[in-house]
């Protein structure tokens, strides 16, 4: 336990991008922090995502718009979803939840809330790669949308036109942006679009490795184990680890951790897939290229670029399914992107709650847990400001925004 004159000690329970950057934000205020994580080779959904600072996102995925689309989306159809009915037993119980967040009233909340979070996103990120000492990893140069025909394009468009994207802003792609998307594929591209606002971490691994670096140089600790929660007395800790505070940020491992004190936390694994190849031949200055008629985003990290894709409801440690993987491949074929082969294939699972809004927040049943998870595909997106959130939890000030949409008492209690 700490002295009087101390701030609060923190266990951080998982080493993802959300833990990490809110163990720095914790420990940087001045907290003795522990940050325990089993994922040595980093393969959390953190270190395998699209790079995406995706502020456009505003309105959640558990929307009237989504069901409405879901048939025309799914994988048998060449689309990017898919519910495989060995994974009913985990998808099913999530329907409900996700139907009742698609309710008019439900959704409005939701995007509000979200939006809140996204508006200071970039900012933050700005903010805590200069205290990592990398702001060449914040890129904020936008992002480009691309169609293969004059239909979907049409329709894409007039989609976008009426979206709320927040703090970003879209244009019609100019000469240069065409130039870019045309030396990179062969396919035709009827029209395209350019984010602004929009952004990307250019380097996964490094912002990893410069996350840890500035964790422990703070004077901060990284375990390379499992945790397990218990909760005695009305007060949560983790054996082997005594602190004042636990701050569960274990992604889609969240659930069980949280169910140990009371909550429930109605996680699923919304599983994506990427190939990864050598960026020759791919412009160091392309943004992120999404190929919307094929659900793709296509990103040059440092040395390497990555085509992703897919939103496969699951269980976190099903199988991978080989058929996406070659689906990437053969997008990448048709497409005639520079992207030579081997590629490395890789598969992760993004913590998914069924509103598709984040769980942030300290418990109301146990007064000494603080959580934050459930961020879905925004994860990277969101986790600066979110670090920030969480500090002012820690310390028990007001946040610099309203969490009660984002409290995880919404999902109820266990029986």
């Amino acid at each position: 336990m700490t002295q009087a004159s101390e701030l609060p000690s923190v266990v951080v329970v998982g080493g993802g991008v959300v833990g990490l950057a809110s163990a720095v934000a914790l420990v940087r205020a001045g907290h003795p922090v522990v940050v325990l994580d089993a994922d040595r080779d980093r393969q959390a959904a953190s270190w395998g995502n699209a790079g995406h600072l995706a502020v456009e996102q505003v309105a959640p995925l558990a929307s009237a718009a989504s069901l409405l689309s879901a048939w025309r989306r799914r994988f048998s159809a060449g689309g990017a979803l898919h519910l495989p009915l060995t994974g009913a037993r985990a998808w099913l119980p999530f329907v409900p939840g996700f139907l009742s967040a698609s309710r008019p009233a439900r959704f409005a909340a939701g995007k509000a809330a979200l939006g809140t979070l996204l508006g200071d996103a970039v900012p933050a990120w700005q903010r805590l790669a200069d205290v990592i000492g990398r702001p060449d990893l914040v890129r904020i140069d936008g992002h480009l949308v691309g169609w293969e025909s004059a239909a979907s394009a049409r329709a894409g468009k007039a989609a976008w036109r009426t979206a709320d994207i927040g703090v970003a802003s879209m244009s019609d792609a100019d000469a240069g942006d065409r130039a870019l998307i045309a030396a990179v594929t062969r396919a035709r591209i009827a029209d395209a679009i350019r984010f602004h606002g929009s952004g990307q971490i250019a380097d996964l691994g490094a912002l990893s490795t410069a996350l840890e670096a500035t964790l422990i140089a703070a004077g901060g600790r990284l375990v390379r184990e499992r945790a397990a929660l218990t909760v005695l007395n009305g007060s949560a800790g983790v054996d082997g680890h005594p602190a004042d505070l636990v701050l569960v940020a274990a992604g889609v491992r969240s659930r069980p951790l949280m169910e140990q004190a009371g909550h429930r936390a109605p996680l699923i694994a919304e599983r994506g897939y990427h190939i990864r190849a050598a960026a020759d031949g791919w412009p160091a200055d392309m943004p992120p290229l999404v190929f919307e008629d094929r659900s793709l985003i296509v990103t040059r990290y440092a040395d390497t670029v990555q085509a992703a894709s897919f939103v496969e409801l699951d269980k976190p440690d099903s199988p991978p399914d080989p058929r996406k993987w070659e689906r990437l491949e053969q997008h990448v074929r048709e497409l005639g992107l520079p992207l030579s082969t081997p590629f490395t294939r890789w598969m992760g699972a993004r913590p998914t709650l069924p509103d598709y809004l984040p769980a942030i927040g300290r418990s109301r049943r146990v007064p000494n847990l603080l959580y934050a998870f459930g961020h879905q595909h925004l994860g990277l997106t969101l986790a600066a400001i979110t670090a920030e959130q969480v500090a002012a939890l820690a310390a028990d000030t007001a946040p610099a925004m309203n969490l009660s949409l984002f409290d995880v008492e919404r999902f109820g209690r266990m029986r």
